[in-house]
């Protein structure tokens, strides 16, 4: 006779009992809506201010400003996730950044100075500086703990699902459009207001609420809360490190106008760079749902050392091609192996922290990868403009230069890491 208690144990796991949740669904669903907007708006910014300038180093700043707001925002925004309602304030970010992208729609529809195109995406960047800590940080009131390994999974799937889409989306919306309308981009942008508003009534939905206890002042001491625990765990602190590193010097989209527009690269147009742009995140779209549908990763500190090694290798690979799919088939390999990262680093951010510091955590993780996504456009569009018009050389050959080198660096940080924090390398179970 077999055993009940036995027959539950052995029972397959139910990979999609986080979608019975209703709170959970609305979330999510915000989230898709509000990431496929957000990348049209990247595609439609980078195409535009490419247009206009025909400068790398014009692609470079918009991670620099985006930069300065997320170093100038980032303390105050944990503080607040922690110590006010986290659906208010995703609530009032989206309406910020909906605001935003209005005036982005107008400036490309005036074809004012591009230096007001700058202004708009550093407002973009503060709400969403308040957005990120307050968004991760009120997940975890939304599933059970069990529960919150494959919610991760299932929400950064979404991410880069969403990622996928915009793009090609976006892409493909102006290839269409330039021929009919002088400002292709501003009807992109009038899109991502859409998106984001859709977003906004979905978190408007969810029933779950934050609530403080013992809410603190906003000093110091409260804002320096999230630094003195990461660094206080080398655990946490070491996965951040890694990825932060990682992505400053190994990614290469803040150049892909670049490889998609000069002809002696891949000559693929505004479609060509929206299929580019979509196939890093279509990589992670596929990685994400075999992590969701497999057991929790048993060695997830080597898997992690491993999957940034061959990111920096895709990326070597995809500066010295000249054929534009085998450049997409790199940019899926870095999308497959960089959802591994993701997926390891937040999971284990949100469950060793506490839930009275979760926010600001979450910011000052938000701060480490964000700043480096930023601060690396602005690092591969100066060494682009370096190597190439700055030395007399072609933008072509500055791009290439600047991407191979990065993922040279990608593969020294691995090495770097893997010794100095061997913690990662005895990393277990995720879960």
């Amino acid at each position: 006779m077999s055993n009940p208690e036995l027959a539950e144990n052995d029972a397959p796991p139910d990979h999609y009992a986080v979608f019975r949740i209703r709170d959970f669904r609305f979330y999510l669903t915000g989230r898709l809506f509000a990431v496929i907007g957000q990348q049209m708006l990247t595609v439609a910014v980078g195409w535009e201010l490419y247009a206009r300038t025909h400068s790398p180093l014009a692609l470079g700043f918009v991670g620099l400003v985006e930069m300065i707001a997320m170093v100038c925002c980032t303390l105050p925004a944990g503080h607040l996730a922690d110590n006010f309602n986290r659906q208010r304030i995703i609530l009032t970010a989206l309406l910020l950044s909906s605001g935003a992208s209005l005036g982005l729609a107008l400036i490309s529809w005036r074809h004012a100075p591009v230096g007001w195109i700058y202004a708009c995406l550093f407002t973009a960047a503060i709400a969403r500086t308040f957005l990120w800590p307050a968004s991760s940080a009120f997940l975890t009131s939304l599933v059970p703990r069990e529960l919150f390994p494959r919610a991760v999974t299932w929400t950064s799937g979404a991410f880069q699902l969403s990622s996928v889409a915009g793009p090609a989306i976006g892409g493909a919306l102006i290839a269409v459009l330039k021929n009919f309308s002088n400002h292709p981009a501003a009807f992109v942008y009038i899109l991502n207001f859409c998106t984001a508003m859709t977003c906004f009534l979905c978190v408007n939905m969810v029933r779950a609420r934050h609530i403080v206890k013992n809410p603190e002042p906003m000093t110091l001491k409260s804002l320096a809360t999230g630094f003195h625990f990461i660094f206080a765990q080398r655990l946490i602190l070491g996965m951040i490190t890694l990825d932060m590193f990682a992505v400053f010097l190994g990614g290469a989209t803040a150049l892909l106008p670049v490889f998609a527009a000069e002809k002696d690269l891949l000559h693929a147009g505004a479609q060509g760079l929206g299929l580019l742009q979509a196939a890093l995140p279509l990589g992670s779209v596929v990685c994400a749902l075999y992590l969701a549908h497999r057991a929790p990763l048993q060695k997830a500190g080597r898997a992690l050392l491993w999957c940034v090694a061959v990111f920096g290798l895709a990326t070597i690979a995809f500066g010295l091609s000249r054929w534009f799919w085998f450049s997409m088939a790199m940019m899926f390999v870095c999308g497959a192996v960089d959802n591994v990262s993701v997926v390891v680093r937040h999971t284990s951010v949100q469950l060793l922290t506490p839930d009275d510091k979760r926010g600001r955590v979450s910011a000052v993780n938000s701060l480490f990868i964000g700043t480096s996504n930023e601060l690396g456009g602005f690092e591969s569009g100066f060494v682009a403009h370096l190597f190439g018009p700055a030395m007399g050389n072609a933008i072509s050959t500055g791009a290439i230069i600047s991407v191979v080198s990065g993922g040279i660096g990608t593969i020294l940080v691995v090495i770097a890491v893997a010794f100095y924090w061997p913690e990662i390398r005895r990393y277990g179970k995720l879960a």
